[in-house]
């Protein structure tokens, strides 16, 4: 296992949280699937959380102006303080999102988007039973995992060092179902602002 991925991760976006905004703040990709999540929520009021928020910049801003109560998640003491500033609306909280703690069935939507490939694919299984946990029943879960050979990977990255990690497909939908999730949608997307792909998923807690 490769030495304390989390820090690695926090201390990676605390350096490049700006770069990453200019870089990737414009997806067609996770606006289409933002779409998706926003879709079976309410016309306004759902409380929703963001895992790994970032900066809040678009689906957090996106879903604080639509009139749902948002809170956000990030291990980045950077991305959380300008997450603050873009979105006055919303409730942003800097943890490590395998540790933060919420009440069972608090959210009517859970979003994880490129997030949780940041996360050790041994404690995936564990995260995503964390966030059915969170879910209210027939709550939705909409979020990108890894796709391709699964492993871990650490290197230079957008000029600072980062950690990657996934499993694979089949069993990240496994570990979905363990969950009491049930998925409605999956499909590996190629990104439209980098070269590499995603499995999107879209799940409801039965």
């Amino acid at each position: 296992m490769v030495d304390d991925p989390n820090r690695i991760v926090a201390q990676g976006y605390d350096e490049i949280a700006d770069t990453y905004l200019e870089r990737f703040g414009v997806s067609t990709v996770r606006r289409k699937w933002a779409d998706v999540l926003m879709t079976h929520l309410p016309a306004q009021g759902g409380r929703v959380l963001d895992l790994g928020c970032g900066a809040g910049i678009p689906v957090a801003r996106d879903l604080a102006a639509r009139g749902h109560a948002v809170t956000g998640v990030d291990g980045s003491a950077r991305q959380i303080r300008l997450a603050r500033k873009n979105v006055a609306d919303a409730t942003f909280i800097e943890a490590d999102m395998c540790e933060v703690e919420f009440e069972p069935e608090s959210f009517d939507a859970v979003g994880a988007f490129y997030a949780i490939t940041h996360i050790h694919p041994d404690k995936q299984p564990w995260l995503i039973s964390r966030i059915s946990e969170w879910l209210k029943p027939g709550g939705v879960f909409v979020a990108s995992f890894g796709a391709g050979t699964p492993g871990e990977w650490v290197g230079e990255w957008l000029g600072t060092r980062m950690y990657f990690g996934h499993d694979s497909e089949a069993s990240t939908l496994r570990n979905l179902a363990d969950a009491g999730l049930t998925v409605h949608r999956s499909a590996v997307v190629p990104q439209d602002n980098e070269d590499t792909a995603f499995l999107w998923i879209v799940a409801f807690k039965g």
